[in-house]
Formats: structure tokens, sequence, C-alpha cells
């Protein structure tokens, strides 16, 4: 029930309780009902136009008349409609709930803007605080409102159907209570006094801009695309990757988790793929014959190295193996030349053969399809039954100097290309590699004739021929192996143990897999190399497997004929830097599963520095073997194809069995 005033009666007792003792004729009192009629318009902020005259006292404010209120005010009376439905006690429930969370919130924020606390957060919590001023705690005539107002909270409308209604019962209470809010605020006036004024709520003139997550600057590499069977990489990055389609737009990108930043952005724009984006300033001052050292954009030079190796290091693969001249090759070459230990391919491979099988050019076919379409055979060469190929990832085949090679016979009658040496050179950057591959003369006892054998290698092998050598202040015209970087001479150099069968087989079956100090104590190349008398500079790994040589075919033991050959560590890789810690072994062992010939293929893995260098040497520019590639990625898919079929033929497949 209201009043004609438009006030709930209860309320409007509530406002006479609190105001009796007369009326206040003065400004202050205007000025608070014009507070209060700003505030019931809906404006949200209580504001007074003179801040200096608000601690006024609390016997004056007591003095306001309710007719004087009412005049100052000006509350629109409303005459209130009878609700649609009949009003139940379910709705009057949820008002009540509605209010009661609007009054904790509203005390709250009284808690936060109360000038009485003392406290450093409080304070700047307060002068903060862009929030209207609250009601009162102590104000009676709040206590009253609360007491008798189930209405007063800005939601109530919302919340309960007969909010909706115009004019209804709960505009008038949220009216009455708004009024009450205003006399607490004049009641609080001699607690404000000392106080900061308060300042309405500033808004900006426009939206602030977006906060962009950019954790890369644009002079970082990109960051590569890696395909699915390599996820393990990123370890190192946490993230998810995968292809990405080539219409894919930015937006699209940055949903799905591809582009983290606009370095990565720019650069799919710029080619669209995840390619490093290349300045248009940077190709016009490029020059691909001639360059310094760390001229910006050589494409030998220390950018484009460290773009593709940070931390310098190239990874080979190199190995060893006499075929002992069968025709029959492994059905499977994959733990020969990616084995299971290390988690990731080589960046080069590296394979020489003695005693070849008669297709040289299957044999290598057999090496495309076993690296699959990531390799090419950058070159091979070969010195009769002396093979040696060289394969290197495709995207590295730009940076490789033309590949020179020469050969060596070791034997009197030179038509007779079984034993003697095979060398390739080649430059990678600025970084100049020598690969060797021999076959040394045999017999236990001829170890001065393999010394003879090394050192007419050393003196015969005439390279470099067209390519520069990276150090000539270092080189030595008598020693091909001085005139390069990097030299790995690999083979099989026949150097036997001195020890009797007997012996060396106690010593094999006493002793563990990876221990061979015992053997080695006999090895003959172990002791010529520590006096010195061939492959001076040169270094090898400990060696941790069984001897390579000599098995029975197709089998696991030694040599059961009756010549009953002593097991001896014919097959070795060895290695050797100009510069110290250049080269750093990473695995050293034998591929035991590969049993068509009396030897076991002997690999060794490799972790090598490279520098970088300047464009003016003669340059491969991507020459590579295509057809042996074409060749052998479709034999690759062929053969995946009719293991697929076998496996679905045998999967369709019924046995039907008679009992």
């Amino acid at each position: 029930m209201s009043t004609p005033n438009g006030f709930p009666q209860h309320s409007r007792a509530c406002v006479t309780q609190s105001t009796e003792g007369g009326a206040v004729q003065d400004l202050h009192a205007k000025k608070a009902s014009k507070a209060a009629k700003k505030e019931a318009a809906g404006n949200g902020v209580l504001t007074f136009e003179d801040p200096q005259n608000v601690g006024i006292s609390l016997n004056e404010t007591l003095k306001l008349l309710p007719d004087e209120l009412k005049a100052n005010t000006k509350i629109k009376s409303v005459t209130p409609r009878p609700p649609r439905k009949p009003r139940l006690e379910r709705a009057a429930s949820l008002d009540e709930k509605s209010w009661r969370r609007w009054r904790r919130f509203r005390t709250s924020q009284e808690s936060l803007t109360d000038p009485n606390e003392t406290s450093s957060s409080n304070g700047s919590l307060q002068e903060a605080s862009l929030s209207p001023p609250v009601r009162g705690r102590a104000s009676p005539c709040h206590q009253c409102c609360q007491q008798n107002s189930l209405h007063s909270s800005p939601d109530a409308s919302e919340a309960s159907p007969m909010g909706k209604s115009r004019g209804g019962t709960s505009d008038l209470g949220k009216r009455a209570s708004e009024i009450s809010s205003a006399f607490g605020g004049l009641l609080r006036g001699k607690a404000f006094a000392g106080g900061k004024p308060r300042l309405s709520q500033i808004m900006p003139a426009r939206p602030l801009p977006p906060m962009e997550l950019n954790v890369a600057s644009h002079t970082l590499r990109t960051a590569n695309r890696i395909d699915s069977d390599c996820m393990d990489y990123r370890h190192y990055s946490q993230h998810k990757f995968g292809r990405v389609s080539s219409s894919l737009s930015d937006s699209r990108l940055h949903g799905n988790g591809m582009v983290y930043d606009n370095c990565s952005t720019d650069s799919m724009k710029s080619t669209f793929s995840l390619l490093t984006p290349i300045r248009s300033k940077d190709v016009r001052s490029r020059s691909y014959l001639e360059g310094s050292l760390l001229a910006n954009g050589a494409l030998l030079g220390a950018e484009e190295l460290s773009r593709y190796f940070p931390d310098r290091n190239i990874g080979i693969f190199v190995a060893t193996w006499n075929m002992q001249g069968q025709k029959e090759l492994p059905v499977n070459l994959d733990d020969f030349l990616l084995p299971t230990d290390p988690d990731y391919a080589q960046d080069m491979y590296v394979i020489g053969v003695q005693e070849g099988c008669p297709d040289r050019r299957e044999w290598e076919i057999r090496l495309q399809e076993t690296l699959g379409p990531h390799y090419v055979m950058l070159y091979s060469a070969a010195h009769g039954v002396l093979y040696m190929s060289i394969f290197i990832r495709r995207d590295l085949i730009w940076f490789c100097s033309e590949v020179e090679y020469a050969t060596v016979t070791t034997r009197i009658v030179s038509q007779i290309k079984t034993k003697g040496a095979l060398g390739i050179c080649f430059t990678f950057f600025g970084t100049s590699f020598l690969f060797i591959t021999s076959h040394f003369t045999s017999g236990d006892s001829k170890v001065n004739e393999r010394k003879l054998d090394y050192n007419k290698t050393i003196q015969a092998l005439t390279l470099p021929k067209n390519v520069p050598d990276t150090n000539p202040y270092r080189s030595s015209s008598n020693d091909v192996t001085t005139r390069f970087d990097e030299v790995f001479w690999f083979g099989d150099f026949n150097f036997r143990l001195n020890k009797d069968r007997e012996t060396v087989d106690s010593i094999l079956n006493q002793n563990p897999e990876t221990d061979m100090s015992k053997l080695l104590a006999y090895d003959q190349l172990t002791s010529e190399m520590s006096r010195g008398s061939i492959f001076k500079g040169f270094q090898e790994a400990d060696i941790h497997f069984r001897p390579s040589y000599k098995f029975d075919i197709g089998k696991d033991s030694y040599d059961t004929t009756s010549k009953q050959r002593t097991p001896s560590y014919t097959d070795r890789v060895v290695y050797r830097s100009r510069y110290r810690d250049d080269i750093h072994a990473v695995k050293y062992s034998s591929c035991p599963v590969i049993k068509t010939s009396d030897h076991r293929p002997v690999f060794a893995l490799f972790r090598v520095k490279v520098r970088p260098g300047r464009d003016n040497i003669p340059l491969a520019a991507g020459q590579f073997d295509r057809e042996l590639y074409l060749i052998g990625i479709k034999r690759r898919i062929t053969r995946e194809l009719q293991k697929r079929q076998e496996q679905k033929d045998q999967k369709s497949s019924s046995v039907c069995s008679i009992s």
C-alpha cells in the first residue's frame, strides 16, 4: 500500500521517524534533495554540486521535514497496476533471495570504501574506487528500509515477474531504497569531511586495443614446420604443430595454434609456407658467386649456417662393409643404416663397400629406398669392386661444393682392382671433408704390406683438384689427409689379432659383450697406431662390439671350416681433424643381423663441427642423382603397397580344417 506521495506507507513512517525535530531551511538540505533526485533518476552515481558543504552536522540534517523532502525530490506519483497473475509465495521468496545477494554485494563495496578503515590496502582501494557511495550502516532510516522493503534490489524487476509491470510495487520500493541511501550518505557527512572528494567514473573515449600474444621478435628465426613422424622434436616446443594447408588465413592459423606471433604470420604471407621470409633488399644485394665470410645473405656464410645448424654441428653416419662379392643383398637394410639406438637420423650418410656386389646400381637403389625421400645421393664412385656412396638431406644439397674423387691401386698389377683406395672430397659450408675407403692386403702376418698400402694411398691420392684448400698453410703435399679439415678413413684394413683361435674363443666366451679390452690387447692396428707407424694423427672410438670377421655365412658362429681363421677386427673406422675437438664420436658398433657375408657391417656416428665459408668456390648448385631418387621412391611405395595387400589378404583368408 502506498501514500499519495508515491512512497510505501512503512517507508514514509521511517522517513518521518528519522526526520522528526524540524525542517532545515538552508541551502544544504536542498542540495541533498537534488542529489537524491539524481540517484532516483537512475544515474547510479551520487555526486554533490558543492563538495565543500558536504560536511554538515547531524543535528541540522535531522531537521529536514517530509514535506520539503517531497518538494525537493519531486518524485513522480505512479499508480500501481494489478498483476497479471496472482502472486505466489514462491515469487516473494525469490525476490528476497535476490535482494539478499544484492545486499551482500553492496555491503562488500561499503567495506572496501569505508573511510574509517586505517590499513594501507583499504586506503588505496578507497582512493582508486570508481563506485558510487553506498548506504551507511548506522542510519535508522536505512535499518527501517532494510526490514520492510524486499524490492530495493535493482535486479528485483528482472528476477520477479511482478517487477516487470510498469509502476509496480518493486519500482516504489527501489525508489524508497535510493532515497534512504541518500540520507545515509548525508548522515555520514561528518566522516567524509576529512576524506578526498569522490570523482565519477571516467570512461575511455574509445575502446582499448586488444592485447597481443607476441612472444618472439621479428629478428628471431621462424620455427620450421615439422612432420607428424617427428613430433618428438618439439619436446623442445611443447606445442601442437602439424601440416598446414597453404590456403589457411591468418585468423585460422592463430585460432588453430599454428602461429604464435607476427614473425610467423609474416613468414607465411611471404611464401605461403613456414619458410623463413626473405626481404627484397636482401635478394637484390645477394651474390651466389662470391662473397665474404660474414656477408649478409651469403649462401655459405654464418647467417645461413646458423639458420640450419644453430650449434654448428652436423651428424654424419660412416659405414664400411665387405660384401664378399655376394649377389644376394639383404632383405632389409634398416638395422644397418637406421639403428634404433640414436633417436634421430643423421644429416649425412657415407657408405663404403669392399668386394661389392656385381650390380652396383641395384645396391645404390636399395640404399635410396631405405633412406627414403628425405635424402638424395650427392655422389657415388667406384674403383673396381670398391664402392662409395654419399647421401645427404635434400634441403642441405645447396651448401655443398663440387664433388671430386680419386683412386689408388695398391696391387702390383694395376688392372686388378680388388685392393686399393677410393677417396671423395667436397666442401660443406666452409668445412672441407675427405672420405676414403680402402681394402688393404690380407694375411695374418702381412702387417708391413698393409702399412705400405697406407703410405701409398696418402701420397697418390690427388685431392683436391678444383675446390680450394680451406687452410693451405697447414697442408702437406706428401699427405692427402693434411689438406682437409675433417678426414674419415674406413674399410677392410685386414689387421688381425696376434693370438691363436682357442685363446680368442675362450676370451669371447668369458667376457661380456661390451668388454673387449683383452682382445684389443692383441690387435695389430691398435699396436701400430700407438707406435705412430700408420694413420698418423688419426683416432678411433672405443670398441665395444665383437670382431666383425670371420663368420659362417648366414650364421652367428665364427669360421668353422678347416682353416679355422681367428676372429679379428678387420673392418674399422678412423678419423682425424685439423682442429681439436671438431669430431666427436657418438657411437661405434657393428650390425650382427646382416649375415649375407663373412664380414659384419661396421658403422660409426659422429658429431662434426662446421664453419661458415665463402661463396667464391665451385658450387654443386643442388646437383644429385635424380633418376636414382625417383626409382628408389617408387620402389619404396611399391613395397609398402605390396605389404599392405599381403596383410589384407591374410586377414580375409580363412583356414578350413577337416576332423
